[in-house]
């Protein structure tokens, strides 16, 4: 359990250009150095009073950092968050938390469940100056029970594992109607042959415990997530082997029992020389959020992208947010009325003196991101 004063919700100035404040209004920090190293990657409970994240605590005194991300749940209010637990096995390497859409007390996420080998360990490389990202093997789609987060303390519900497959296998959520299970798996065999790792998607149905390959590509495909209405994902791309992912958007394909069978067609939203990444819909459906380097690797920020499921083509995007630093990995409470997201703005730094990743969340103006979107891309098509 963290500190209480650790936990209370700071109103931390972004200081935002003129940009940002179209967009977003009283940004805060949900996280902070004193008790995480780096935060990141979190999402909303389908009712909006909990959030789940992952975060490296900061070590005891003469240790080193984990290497590996924990998996953690705090409750949110809407004005503030209250205690956080961790929910993962120690010394275990977790991504992508994500509750049941109808049942809190429910929770998917990707663990090793052990300490995962020496060579899957994240972080910036020197060599390349590059981040890299790690794909143990040991990781598995699991379910953690949380019973009640003021008993968490002494909960001894063991996670369960979900399915098991060879290869890395997580970056999971549910369908709308908790049916489905989406998720990435890395093929080995693929992946030694190119020399790269090559995550191809998969659907899980939990009513027939069949699985179903459905975006198998050459190269790397991940971080997917359902449409609002379940009917298309959003995921990125690496089809070109470059490094510099793309989105893309699928429409799937149902049986008359109203499984996914696969998909019907796939368009690529972007095509760029820049990394875009961790899409994410907003509830209304009009429009995605995605991180991407348009302004600098070193200066990641989150842009807004139109989607329209009848006419779905790759469009102008929209800048959402102005700040040195990374910002990037956006979210939307239920409603849509807030917007969560990793940053390194604020005051906060981690070991070596850089600014620390942290979560931040904001109110958010869908409306005037839509007319933004529909300004940009009018004045292209008047070009």
């Amino acid at each position: 359990m963290l500190t209480a004063a650790a936990l209370t919700l700071a109103a931390l100035t972004a200081q935002p250009d003129t940009g940002e404040s179209r967009f977003l209004a009283d940004s805060v920090q949900l996280t902070f150095a004193e008790d995480f190293v780096k935060a990141g990657e979190s999402y909303f409970s389908h009712d909006g009073k909990l959030i789940v994240f992952q975060g490296v605590p900061v070590p005891a005194d003469g240790e080193e950092p984990s290497p590996h991300y924990g998996m953690y749940v705090t409750s949110y209010t809407g004005s503030s968050v209250g205690s956080t637990w961790l929910i993962s096995p120690g010394d275990s390497a977790n991504t992508c938390g994500w509750f049941h859409p109808h049942d809190s007390s429910r929770l998917l996420f990707g663990s090793t469940l052990v300490p995962p080998s020496e060579e899957n360990v994240p972080g910036y490389q020197r060599s390349s100056g590059r981040y890299s990202w790690a794909f143990p093997s040991e990781m598995e789609v699991i379910e953690q029970a949380i019973p009640s987060l003021d008993g968490f303390e002494t909960n001894d519900i063991a996670p369960s594992i979900v399915f098991e497959k060879p290869g890395y296998t997580a970056e999971c959520s549910y369908s709308p109607d908790g049916r489905h299970i989406l998720y990435a798996n890395v093929d080995e065999t693929k992946s030694n042959e190119l020399g790269r790792a090559d995550a191809d998607l998969w659907i899980y149905d939990t009513q027939t415990e069949q699985h179903t390959l459905i975006v198998e590509a050459e190269g790397y495909d991940g971080g997917p997530f359902f449409s609002p209405d379940g009917t298309w994902i959003c995921y990125r791309s690496d089809r070109r082997g470059d490094n510099l992912l793309q989105l893309f958007v699928a429409e799937l394909d149902f049986d008359e029992s109203g499984a996914i069978t696969g998909i019907t067609r796939e368009v690529q939203l972007t095509d760029n020389q820049h990394v875009n990444w961790a899409p994410f819909f907003h509830p209304s459906g009009d429009f995605l959020v995605y991180a991407s380097s348009e302004v600098s690797h070193r200066n990641y920020e989150v842009f807004a992208i139109r989607f329209d499921e009848n006419d779905p083509k790759p469009t102008t995007p929209v800048r959402v947010t102005y700040a040195d630093g990374f910002d990037g990995l956006p979210v939307f409470n239920p409603d849509g009325t807030k917007m969560m997201w990793t940053a390194q703005r604020g005051d906060d730094t981690q070991w070596g003196g850089r600014a620390s990743s942290q979560l931040w969340i904001a109110d958010f103006d869908a409306d005037a991101v839509r007319l933004a979107l529909a300004e940009a891309n009018a004045t292209e098509s008047a070009e």
